[in-house]
């Protein structure tokens, strides 16, 4: 990026003062002293074409006899831009690359691959001629380039998003300041377990790829996964319950009850409270009358008080188990088949980063029933108690035995 850079400089400097033959004679020379790739960074500093500066630099080493080389046009000779020649060209190919905004809604390339050569059949069909490559000349010059898609809007914002995520934070130091536990909870993706293809690459012997089925069939599965996790944001550690049934409330809370009797217990010993923060959907969602139930018997069970606060809808990402260990996870297993559940437990369990996250997976084959429900009167006998600022969102679950 460097050598570019002087590159380009020099060439800004320089060019008012060649002409055609001197240019190509330069960026020739330019060429050969960047060595390797250097027509390619040559080009992409000055804008010159590849085939003038691979011409220039063939003048320069001698491999072109002199006799092809003496011409130089006129100033203004040439070909004209293909845009000027063929007017309303640009405007063409912006409503064929943009039809909301400039153009017909019902464009058929509004959800096609935008691909040089699909564009030029388009524009041939209204009248126009260009190369594939001088398309993308013009929706460069136009300030296109070729994106992948980015997972960046999170739909319409909550008034109290803010002040929820101030909630949280004030909650998890408190409950840090008097050494009570706080763990961050949520489901994975699920996974289809066999012999599929993997996203990600890993290293492998030179010409011997691991191998997998040609389609995501999902009858021809092993079954699947379902990761739920329970980060420890104190102890920077995680527990994870591999399902293969069905996420729902009741698999969610057993996935925390295991992480308190096999991680929890130990490391908190002295702990009366615990605060779980989590998403507002999902197994743990924030309306969910089972999930409150379920958490009641834990903590009947336990004797924690448990104390619970959601993320606004639409930021489950801000979820610490989201970057924590999900991330994590995808990469430690990436470019090999999730064979069987073995596999994926053993991945998962072997799940690291550079500020030594500890990680406890195990497999969970109840199956779990769905269609589930609590009446009203059910729910009215948990000792809930919400909180005074957004009780939806926040609230504690105390032991029966409690007055």
């Amino acid at each position: 990026m460097e050598a570019e850079k002087a590159v380009a400089e020099r060439y800004q400097a320089l060019r008012d003062v060649m002409d055609e033959r001197v240019t190509r004679r330069w960026a020739g020379a330019e060429a050969l002293a960047l060595g390797r790739c250097g027509v390619t960074a040559v080009s992409r500093a000055t804008g010159l074409s590849r085939m003038t500066v691979r011409t220039g630099r063939d003048e320069v080493s001698g491999k072109k006899p002199p006799g092809e080389l003496v011409r130089v046009r006129r100033k203004g000779a040439g070909r004209p831009p293909v845009e000027g020649a063929q007017p309303g060209l640009t405007e063409a190919l912006e409503s064929l690359v943009d039809p909301v905004t400039r153009g017909d809604p019902e464009s058929p390339l509004r959800w096609t691959c935008k691909s040089t050569k699909v564009l030029v059949a388009e524009l041939e069909k209204q009248g126009y001629e260009m190369s594939p490559q001088k398309v993308g000349e013009l929706l460069k010059s136009q300030g296109y380039s070729l994106q992948a898609g980015a997972k960046s809007l999170e739909g319409g914002s909550h008034p109290d998003r803010n002040a929820q995520f101030d909630h949280i934070n004030a909650q998890v130091r408190e409950f840090q300041a008097r050494g009570q536990p706080v763990v961050s909870v949520d489901t994975k993706k699920k996974e289809l377990v066999g012999e599929f293809k993997n996203g990600g690459r890993e290293w492998q012997p030179a010409g011997a790829p691991v191998l997998s089925l040609t389609h995501d069939f999902p009858d021809t599965a092993v079954g699947k996964a379902i990761p739920y996790g329970v980060y420890d944001i104190g102890d920077n550690s995680t527990w994870v319950s591999v399902g293969v049934d069905h996420d729902t409330p009741v698999f969610a809370v057993n996935s925390i009850a295991s992480w308190w009797r096999k991680m929890g217990r130990e490391r908190y010993p002295e702990a009366k409270q615990l605060l779980v923060t989590a998403d507002s959907g999902g197994s743990n969602s924030a309306r969910s009358r089972v999930w409150k139930a379920e958490l009641q018997r834990l903590v009947d069970a336990t004797g924690l008080a448990i104390s619970v606060c959601h993320f606004p809808p639409g930021t489950s990402k801000w979820n610490k188990v989201e970057h924590r260990l999900f991330s994590h996870i995808s990469m430690n297993w990436r470019g090999r088949p999730l064979e069987d559940y073995e596999t994926v437990v053993n991945l998962i369990g072997a799940t690291t980063t550079a500020k030594v996250l500890k990680v406890k997976a195990r497999l969970d084959r109840w199956r779990y029933r769905t269609g589930i429900s609590i009446s009203q009167e059910t729910l009215h006998q948990l000792h809930l108690v919400r909180s005074c600022f957004h009780g939806d969102w926040n609230y504690v679950l105390k032991p029966k035995s409690d007055k």
